[in-house]
């Protein structure tokens, strides 16, 4: 690596004049990064030598605000692309390791400037308040996408886990399928008397063929939804009751077929429904 510095009276143009050298050190500080740039620039569109020549300019030029919009930034497009933390995190050192390097050269160059003790020790917790700014407000961006990226993730496979498919009119079929949990019962709820209101349903069969096993709270809380559809004026028709499943509702003390028609498979409910 070239020891030879361009002289600047200013930090920032100090870095920037000494472009090529701070690339070099950034490289020879990130061992596991450097290998893997050209991946990251062509999977996310980040170019990180770039990227990391700005990021010691804001920090150097204590420029606050567009430090916190580049760490906002960065963080939402590494979670976009599902690039590795560990590679950013050994990246934001290596800058911070390459930062401290460029500024014990700048001192050196400019010996009129030379810190007494306290101001040094003023300048190390700047710069490295900075730094750990940048990177709280990273991390910060980056979960706060992954957490909205998940509820949208939830909310798909929440409408998709409750799939009322209209036969015509005025029927519609409702498959179960897996377990139904205490969360999933709630958007059970929900999903099918929203939909018996929106979609003017009159007969929904409701298909468990797939359910095996229910707890005792969900059990319960279904009989409740059963009650529901039959107050919006809609004749709930349950079909594919198993064994076990029904072992479980005897021993929970309730019983459907005194509030809902049941049918041993949903080829009988439909036939028995539909005017063919």
């Amino acid at each position: 690596m070239s020891t030879e510095f361009i002289h600047k009276e200013e930090i920032s143009e100090f870095i920037s004049a000494n472009r090529g050298n701070f690339k070099e050190k950034l490289l020879s500080e990130a061992i596991n990064v450097r290998n893997k740039i050209q991946d990251i620039l062509e999977k996310g569109n980040i170019d990180l030598l770039k990227n990391a020549e700005n990021l010691a300019l804001f920090i150097a030029e204590n420029r606050e605000n567009e430090l916190i919009d580049f760490a906002e930034f960065e963080g939402a497009a590494w979670a976009q692309h599902s690039l590795t933390l560990s590679f950013k995190l050994e990246w934001v050192h290596a800058i911070r390791r390459t930062l401290w390097y460029f500024l014990y050269h700048y001192e050196k160059l400019n010996k009129e400037k030379e810190f007494c003790s306290q101001e040094f020790f003023d300048l190390e917790r700047q710069i490295n308040d900075r730094v750990d700014q940048f990177l709280n407000t990273f991390f910060i961006s980056y979960s706060n996408y992954k957490d909205e990226q998940l509820l949208s993730q939830r909310k798909l496979v929440e409408n998709l886990s409750v799939p009322i498919i209209p036969i015509n009119a005025a029927i519609a079929v409702l498959p179960l399928i897996g377990m139904i949990d205490s969360h999933r019962v709630k958007t059970l709820e929900e999903k099918v008397l929203m939909g018996i209101s929106s979609m003017g349903i009159q007969t929904l069969i409701i298909d468990l063929s797939g359910i095996a096993e229910m707890e005792l709270d969900v059990i319960v809380q279904f009989e409740k939804i059963l009650n529901g559809i039959k107050m919006l004026g809609c004749r709930p028709v349950i079909t594919g009751l198993r064994v076990e499943l029904v072992r479980e509702m005897i021993n929970a003390g309730v019983s459907f077929e005194s509030n809902v028609e049941t049918k041993g498979t949903l080829q009988q409910a439909l036939s028995e429904h539909l005017v063919i």
